[in-house]
């Protein structure tokens, strides 16, 4: 049996490995499945709560969108933080306030520069930044989160602080390229049982299937961003990592279909996984990148 802190080291080792070896989102959610089973049964409730917070386990996605960005071209040493590390997260001005980014690309023909902000919004009056607006859109951001407790927790904040992120980029930097990578749990973890060290799965409920129709729904209408002024709130591209953690190995779900097969939607839903997979998001993200910048400059 491993501790929390044995956990959190094998975590760590394997990001630190990715420069080497990369890791694919199918071996991700594998350590993100083994490890919190196995912090619950040494630490119930209080381990699993400890691990979540500490990032560690969504930090594994980090690496698996960085190797995705380098194995379509882009340059290693532009990517920030680097791969194989998890500290160095990039922090951006947007029209109200700063908002530190998951992942950086930088862009290798302009240069940084200190600039005021001089505008409202939540700043402090002489308030600075250091890359300046012409470098800060041509940065190419993907930020990942998760939600690995019931989907009906917090669902409305959730949608809430996803849609205000890119707006908030947009309305100052509106060429910027932004991805989004959300994961979510279709099997919550049994309350009762975590508190005895059982890390035990609930079944699908019909609330299960109308959370996960609102998810997709949601994601859907924030996703492909085409346009630079109408559409401010919207990503150029997110992925909805939909994943069944009871099973081994994990599913994810990739089609409308497969969510069908399973009973995971409504029978009658109109709820569409298109254009949401994982698969094609940095490829997606980079054509944009190239039909509003050029090509050449994040290789």
């Amino acid at each position: 049996m491993r501790t929390l802190q044995e956990i959190k080291d094998t975590i760590d080792n394997r990001i630190s490995d990715s420069s080497s070896n990369p890791i694919r989102l199918g071996e991700a959610l594998e350590i993100i499945k083994i490890s919190v089973e196995d912090v619950i049964r040494f630490s119930g409730e209080l381990g699993k709560k400890s691990l979540i917070t500490s990032q560690q386990p969504i930090n594994l996605l980090h690496e698996v969108v960085k190797s995705s960005l380098i194995e379509k071209g882009v340059n290693p040493i532009l990517i920030h933080p680097p791969l194989g590390h998890a500290n160095g997260e990039k922090t951006l001005a947007g029209f109200l306030k700063f908002k530190k980014q998951d992942i950086c690309v930088f862009p290798n023909d302009k240069t940084p520069r200190n600039e005021s902000i001089d505008f409202n919004g939540l700043y402090n009056t002489g308030t600075t930044e250091p890359y300046g607006e012409l470098f800060s859109e041509h940065i190419l951001s993907v930020n990942v989160r998760s939600q690995l407790s019931s989907l009906g927790n917090n669902i409305d904040t959730m949608f809430e602080r996803t849609y205000a992120e890119p707006l908030n980029l947009h309305r100052r930097l509106p060429k910027m390229v932004l991805g989004e990578v959300y994961l979510i749990s279709v099997r919550e973890l049994n309350s009762t049982q975590v508190a005895l060290r059982n890390p035990v799965y609930k079944p699908f409920t019909a609330s299960t299937a109308n959370y996960l129709e609102k998810y997709i729904k949601g994601f859907a209408a924030l996703n492909l961003r085409s346009s630079q002024r109408d559409d401010d709130f919207k990503y150029e591209r997110v992925a909805l990592v939909v994943a069944d953690f009871f099973q081994t190995p994990v599913k994810i779900y990739t089609t409308t279909q497969d969510l069908l097969n399973d009973n995971l939607l409504p029978a009658n839903s109109n709820a569409s996984m298109d254009n949401l997979n994982y698969e094609g998001l940095t490829r997606t993200l980079l054509d944009v990148y190239e039909k509003r910048f050029g090509t050449g400059i994040l290789t």
